[in-house]
């Protein structure tokens, strides 16, 4: 089982959403055999998915003037 790809790119999902995709992907990761060949997909995706965390984490962090 992989997850559905969601309706927007990264970057116009909200929070909840991101949140809800990163675990949907890890969830089928865990699913699937080491040797499935979607793998390797899932983990990009799943790369993708932990840097928009990662860079809305450091722009919240940001000083605000």
């Amino acid at each position: 089982m992989t997850p559905d790809q969601p309706a927007h790119h990264l970057p116009a999902l909200t929070t909840y959403e991101l949140r809800k995709y990163r675990r949907d992907l890890e969830r089928a990761l865990k699913t699937l055999p080491e040797h499935a060949a979607v793998r390797e997909l899932l983990n990009e995706k799943l790369a993708g998915v932990v840097a928009e965390q990662e860079s809305r984490a450091a722009i919240a962090a940001t000083p605000h003037r």
